[in-house]
Order: C-alpha cells, then sequence, then structure tokens
C-alpha cells in the first residue's frame, strides 16, 4: 500500500474520523471489537478510538488475525495493484475519449468492448475514479474541445461543432448553451471583442 506513514495514532485517529482521503492507501484501521480492517475513508460509522488500532498495511491487519471490510474494500486503497489497475482502465478510457471513442453514434458499449470490459463495471470504475459516467465525462470533452475551437478559430460554427464531434449542429448548441449559459456565437463575439 502506497507510502506508509509512521503510525503516529492521534494523526491516524483524526484521519480516520474526518475520513480524511489524502491519508487514504497510508494505513488501515483495525477494529477490536469486529476484528475488521477498514481504510481511513471507510463510510460505515466509525469505532469508538479506544476500540481501534492501526497498522501500515493490509498485510499486517491480516497477520495480526483481522479480516478486510466489504463496504471500504481496503484491497482496492490507493497504491494496491487492484486501484492502480482500475484507474489505469480508466485513465485508458479517458484517452479514447479523448480521442472520439464516444463521438458521433459510438456507444459507451463499444468503449467497454474495446477495453474488455463490460458496460456495467465501465460504469461503475468511471463513477468511483472520474466522479461522472463516461457519457457525462465525453460529453464535457466535447464541449471543451468546442470552447477551445470557437476562441481559437476562425472557423464556422457548424465546422467547429462537426469537428469537437457533435452529431449535429442542434446538439452542439444545446450542449454549449447548458455549460455557458449563452450560445457559441456570443462566446466568440466576447472572445473577439477582449
Amino acid at each position: 500500500m502506497g507510502h506508509a506513514l509512521a503510525l503516529d495514532p492521534k494523526t491516524c485517529d483524526r484521519a480516520r474520523l474526518a475520513r480524511d482521503p489524502s491519508f487514504d492507501g497510508r494505513f488501515v484501521t483495525g477494529v477490536l471489537t469486529t476484528r475488521i480492517y477498514c481504510r481511513p475513508t471507510c463510510p460505515v460509522k466509525p469505532a469508538k478510538s479506544r476500540n481501534v488500532v492501526f497498522f501500515p498495511t493490509a498485510a499486517a491487519a491480516e497477520r495480526a488475525g483481522f479480516r478486510p471490510c466489504l463496504r471500504c474494500r481496503p484491497e482496492a486503497a490507493p497504491g494496491t495493484p487492484a486501484w492502480r489497475g482500475a484507474a489505469a482502465s480508466v485513465t485508458r478510457a479517458l484517452r479514447l475519449i479523448a480521442r472520439g471513442s464516444l463521438d458521433d453514434s459510438r456507444t459507451v458499449e463499444d468503449l467497454a468492448d474495446a477495453l474488455g470490459m463490460t458496460t456495467r463495471h465501465l460504469r461503475r470504475l468511471f463513477v468511483r475514479y472520474a466522479g461522472a459516467s463516461p457519457a457525462e465525462v465525453a460529453a464535457t470533452m466535447r464541449v471543451q474541445r468546442a470552447k477551445r475551437l470557437v476562441d481559437e478559430s476562425a472557423m464556422p460554427m457548424s465546422e467547429v461543432a462537426f469537428a469537437a464531434g457533435f452529431g449535429s449542429i442542434r446538439r452542439f448548441n444545446a450542449a454549449f448553451r447548458a455549460v455557458y449559459g449563452r450560445p457559441p456565437t456570443a462566446v466568440r463575439r466576447t472572445t473577439r471583442g477582449r
């Protein structure tokens, strides 16, 4: 697991009670009453401080007779092989999306097939690691590409729409307005005015 911190019990306990994500992967908490160990970010109601001990790694907790929590899944903490594998899959998917894998009529199912996983698993990974679905990430990337083209080129708006990956001018205008609160032509006029 990542780089283990020198286990100062007070620091670890504060991090655990605050569910501080910056400590995730740096230690695990063993609950003496249940014999279960958790990540510092576990969503379960925290155990009383007097009932916990801290370990630098999951292996150390298991060696002491603790079982992994089924809720926070310590095996997927940052720095663990499962975390790196999942994060690598999301990173690869993000690269494919940036290259247009979800533009036009291409679907999330097509992207999942290209990555060798189920659509459901891909969506779950995205929500966990990117905080949004693959389709939402793709939509944001398309609008960002369009905004760059609106700002930096003299292309007609219809060409901007298709170059940014939109399937229609209507969708381009609607997505742009939803994000920026104004049509792309108004944004271009403002940019040119500066």
